[in-house]
């Protein structure tokens, strides 16, 4: 399983996770067309067939070709990868332990 430093998301894919949600039960196409106004149907069909090629996000259709297709389908974010995508777009550095030694 990879972990979330090793997945590399761009900005497209970053807002599509935040608007199917990482904890939430899925959405379908219509509703992340609205939630996502500013990115074209075109944007978001290419960024979910990344997102789904790479096993991140499950779609109820195999495919989705067109924005009428898009609209029907069913999106959720794989359970199994939820963690590491959260922190993939939230990455927070752990902090360094010092080398420094106390002695006695």
């Amino acid at each position: 399983m990879a972990r979330g430093g090793d997945i590399n998301l761009d900005g497209s894919e970053v807002s599509l996770l935040k608007a199917i949600g990482l904890m939430g039960s899925g959405v379908d196409g219509a509703t992340l067309e609205t939630r996502l106004g500013d990115m074209l149907p075109a944007e978001i069909i290419d960024a979910l067939r990344a997102l789904v090629a790479v096993g991140y996000v499950e779609a109820d259709k195999t495919s989705f070709h067109n924005a009428e297709e898009f609209r029907k389908t069913n999106f959720n974010v794989n359970s199994g990868y939820a963690r590491d995508l959260k922190e993939a777009m939230d990455p927070r550095e752990e902090p360094k332990k010092s080398k420094r030694v106390r002695r006695e």
